[in-house]
């Protein structure tokens, strides 16, 4: 990855970190920004889909089922925009997960960057298969 490249993989994801201080997911905040052309064409954070509660926890401290995960919302809120994420970076505080993977396949995005592996690593695993371009900043930022 050449200089220029890794300075904007570093400036987006710490962006994407300031995103997910908008959850109010107590266990996890996770932000996501796709990113094309060098500009933000969607953003999302994990949270409840618009209209419920904004608690994500239940009274065990369990997440509810229906919590979005910041992928998700941000690629479901560019579907809703004019703009298309085909061929565009997603910036993610955390790896995503297999269900967010096959999002972001089907989306058309060809590179993911994210900062933080989750427990479950299956969502990388399945973007590398698909030819998809996985950088890992963790501590670089």
């Amino acid at each position: 990855m050449n200089e220029k490249q890794k300075l904007l993989d570093t400036r987006y994801m710490r962006m994407a970190r300031i995103w997910a201080e908008n959850s109010y997911c107590q266990r996890r905040q996770v932000g996501a920004l796709l990113v094309k052309n060098k500009m933000i064409i969607s953003d999302g954070y994990n949270g409840t889909p618009a209209g419920f509660e904004n608690n994500c926890e239940d009274e065990n401290g369990n997440s509810k089922p229906y919590v979005l995960h910041a992928e998700a919302n941000a690629i479901t809120k560019v579907a809703r925009s004019h703009n298309s994420s085909d061929g565009a970076t997603l910036y993610v505080t955390a790896s995503p997960c297999m269900e967010c993977a096959k999002l972001i396949i089907q989306a058309g995005i060809k590179r993911v960057v994210y900062g933080e592996h989750y427990r479950i690593m299956d969502g990388i695993e399945l973007l590398e298969r698909a030819g998809i371009e996985v950088v890992y900043l963790g501590d670089d930022i």
